[in-house]
């Protein structure tokens, strides 16, 4: 288990590559106030290195984690999985486009690289099933378990209050 690895360490010529197999440390995530765990714990990743002429590293990860939390439309229990893969290059001295803030002086920080990498893998929700309906806005219940006709009357449009109120007499009478 690591959450950093020294580069330098590796002794990779130029054009040289390497694949690493590690255990990486992942904290939980926070959406939307409420905390996801992060599953495996540690996560078992693979890296794909090599080593760029000049100073500097390409880099892949990849890793499959699972996040456990409420589902953001039912709030019962969610345990999504999730395939990630993400891709850096470091090549100092090539502008700033060219520099991972995950490589300082030879050294990898994956802990950062990870959390990062899964936070952009997200969806915009996470839910406990892809066809979850959520609750009911009226009355809270779950719709996933509700019967399919649950519904409830809608209240009348505010807007049309003030015809409501209009009284209109018979000319005839």
């Amino acid at each position: 288990m690591t959450d950093t690895l020294d580069l330098a360490r590796l002794r990779l010529s130029p054009g040289e590559g390497r694949r690493v197999e590690l255990e990486v440390p992942i904290e939980a995530v926070r959406l939307g106030g409420d905390p996801y765990a992060v599953a495996p714990s540690p996560v078992p990743v693979r890296l794909d290195l090599s080593r760029t002429t000049g100073p500097g590293w390409a880099l892949r990860l990849r890793f499959a984690a699972t996040l456990a939390g409420p589902c953001m439309r039912c709030l019962e229990p969610a345990a999504p999985g999730f395939e990630v893969e993400a891709y850096e290059v470091s090549k100092p001295g090539s502008g700033e486009e060219l520099r991972s803030p995950y490589v300082e002086a030879e050294t990898l920080d994956l802990r950062a690289w990870g959390r990062d990498a899964l936070a952009l893998a997200l969806p915009a929700a996470i839910l406990c099933r892809t066809d979850c309906r959520g609750l009911c806005p009226d009355c809270g219940i779950d719709l996933n378990a509700a019967p399919p006709d649950h519904a409830h009357e809608r209240a009348p449009d505010p807007r049309w209050a003030a015809l409501r109120e209009l009284r209109v007499e018979d000319p005839a009478a």
